[in-house]
């Protein structure tokens, strides 16, 4: 896993740039603490920070080609982010179209599948990926994204050119960009979804998740490689299982490929549990050898559990069981809530994430997890996807959710997204973003993308509907938070469940069939029960853990009365004092959860983090 950044421009003479390009490369030490590279041409400069997974002797990047153009230059040149699963049959391919490779890595696969198929080779690619290329016979860039956007990949159009970079911060690093947040950028913070393509600073953008963005001279195109598409599910239930079963073999064994130490997170969940249980066969069937697992809880949590309307139990009893059941080599990292408050903790967390999205304590106690594993590994498997694919969420169970005008996760609640979101802001600001009318203008805009299938139900139209939200709009939160609390550490993560074939067969997979027996993830767990005890099989969904203790919630109420303290405080401008203040007196009552905490608190006090620290103006008149 790396960093890549660069600078696009045809109006000026790059090779002269080095040291502009190192200080953007310099922002992405932690992503790829192995190695460096800066690679210069006249009109495109790149930039990447190493994580040695595949190859580590070699591979260094950028990378170009041996063969050049008349006047000496490199036919093109390459600096990549991520891993590529099918590289060794990829590259069995082009050996056979006499291509010579001089390193055992993904990268240089990269390279020669792009010189060999050109520019839709990356329809070829099984994996999660982020890169450029550039291309000398045509004097353009390229920057491509994987199909469900694991890897990130930012950018900012300049006059004759663009900035890119794998985090924001790298962007910023030059002189050229600005760091402002407008209404928009606002409205997208704090609506709890994510835009394609948008995000929260003016003038920065993502390449949107299954697109190839090309640069010239003079223009600026993004074309569409990959889509979600609905066709007529025709195999009965039995073959739909087994299939399943199949193609998460198959992934997990392609991700478990690796050079260094590799290891799965687990919370006893179904998710997690499978995965690991997958894996641990895939590495070793006969038990010989043992994946390591990792687990997260907190000082105290079990035995002095409280049940919660989304989580009936503590994760620790499933997880002791899922290990004793695999024979896994467990470590359970448990955390303390000075730990979680510590400002080293949080500002690392915070500096990591880039921008102001987060999730109650998850942020901080993802970052610890983290730190935890890469003192014994560099590569994890990770359960995301599942819930958004197989319908594992309560909105998807909830009719109010699936039958409600908006998206589904917005419809539980006692309050509104935008009553909850602007609680905090001073009322002429919160008149002016009118929160209720952006989320339903992008709640019809995705409404909009779903792909139809004609004959369909209106059941299932609403629950491919549904999954197709998740996958788009509520998945990015989660993909974002753990690539940059992961890559913070030096610890790459793979997410089988984003496979690009699984995503594909399930998604037409008709509601009825993915709860056949009334449950949630009826068809994973199907596909994965022989593998599990019979308690993790029949467990309920259980989001990720967070803490329990009120100390916890008290130290984001300090950290609150700290900022409007304080006259200078950047994010002063956007509250309305009075009632942060009212908010401050109430009662502590009994601990948050998760999304009361991030809301009530933690949101006026990320924000005001990000302001400060990334030195975010704004520019709120429009």
């Amino acid at each position: 896993m790396c960093g890549i950044t660069g600078w696009v421009d045809f109006d000026r003479d790059l090779t002269t740039e080095g040291h502009v390009v190192q200080g953007m490369v310099d922002t992405l030490a932690l992503r790829g603490p192995d190695d460096e590279g800066v690679w210069l041409s006249r009109h495109a400069a790149l930039g990447h920070r190493r994580k040695a997974v595949i190859d580590p002797a070699n591979g260094a990047q950028p990378m170009v080609t041996p063969e050049t153009t008349a006047d000496g230059t490199p036919v093109a040149a390459v600096c990549y982010s991520g891993e590529v699963f099918n590289f060794q049959e990829l590259r069995g391919e082009l050996q056979a179209h006499g291509h010579e490779f001089r390193t055992r890595c993904d990268t240089e696969v990269v390279l020669r599948a792009y010189l060999e198929w050109g520019p839709d080779f990356v329809q070829r690619l099984n994996g999660m990926f982020a890169f450029a290329i550039r291309d000398d016979r045509t004097d353009e860039v390229l920057l491509y994204r994987d199909r469900l956007g694991i890897k990130p990949l930012f950018y900012y159009p300049t006059r004759n050119g663009l900035l890119f970079g794998s985090e924001p911060k790298a962007i910023l690093a030059h002189p050229e960009s600005k760091a402002v947040l407008s209404l928009d950028g606002l409205r997208e913070i704090l609506s709890f979804l994510r835009i394609p393509g948008q995000t929260p600073l003016e003038g920065m953008y993502e390449v949107r998740p299954g697109h190839l963005l090309r640069v010239g001279n003079g223009r600026r195109r993004e074309e569409k490689y990959w889509e979600l598409s609905s066709w007529e599910h025709t195999d009965d239930r039995a073959t739909t299982v087994r299939t399943v079963r199949e193609l998460l073999e198959d992934t997990v064994a392609r991700q478990l490929v690796a050079d260094i130490p590799l290891c799965s997170l687990l919370s006893g969940g179904l998710d997690s549990s499978a995965l690991t249980a997958l894996a641990q066969n895939a590495l070793d069937p006969t038990g010989d050898r043992q994946l390591r697992t990792f687990s997260l809880d907190f000082v105290g949590h079990v035995e002095n559990f409280r049940p919660e309307p989304l989580r009936a139990d503590p994760d620790a009893p499933f997880v002791a069981e899922l290990v004793g059941h695999v024979g896994t080599s467990h470590r359970k990292v448990v955390l303390n809530t000075a730990a979680l408050t510590s400002p080293d903790t949080q500002s690392a967390a915070w500096k990591a994430l880039d921008l102001p999205y987060g999730i109650g304590d998850h942020g901080p106690s993802i970052y610890l997890l983290f730190q935890a594993i890469r003192e014994e590994c560099s590569v994890v498997l990770s359960g995301e996807a599942a819930d958004e694919l197989f319908g594992g969420y309560l909105w998807f169970h909830d009719q109010r959710a699936v039958r409600a005008d908006t998206f589904p996760w917005h419809a539980l609640g006692d309050k509104t997204v935008e009553e909850q979101s602007t609680a905090f802001l001073n009322r002429d600001l919160a008149r002016d973003l009118n929160l209720s009318e952006y989320i339903t203008d992008q709640y019809r805009t995705a409404l909009a993308e779903v792909p139809r299938l004609e004959g369909e139900s209106d059941t299932e139209r609403r629950m491919r509907a549904a999954t197709y939200l998740n996958l788009t709009r509520f998945l990015p939160i989660n993909l974002d938070r753990k690539d940059r609390l992961s890559m913070a550490n030096g610890v790459e993560e793979r997410i089988p469940f984003c496979d690009h074939r699984l995503v594909e067969y399930v998604f037409n997979v008709p509601w009825s069939m993915k709860t056949f027996d009334g449950r949630e993830k009826s068809l994973l767990r199907a596909a994965t029960e022989d593998l599990l005890p019979r308690s993790i099989v029949e467990r309920r969904k259980a989001p990720y853990p967070s803490t329990q203790d009120f100390g916890y919630d008290l130290a984001m109420r300090q950290e609150l009365q700290k900022i409007v303290a304080e006259p200078n405080s950047p994010a002063l401008p956007l509250f309305d004092l009075d009632a942060v203040h009212a908010q401050l007196d109430e009662s502590p009552g009994e601990p948050s959860s998760m999304t009361k905490r991030a809301l009530r608190d933690e949101t006026p006090v990320r924000l005001n983090f990000w302001l400060e620290t990334s030195h975010v103006s704004l520019d709120l008149t429009h």
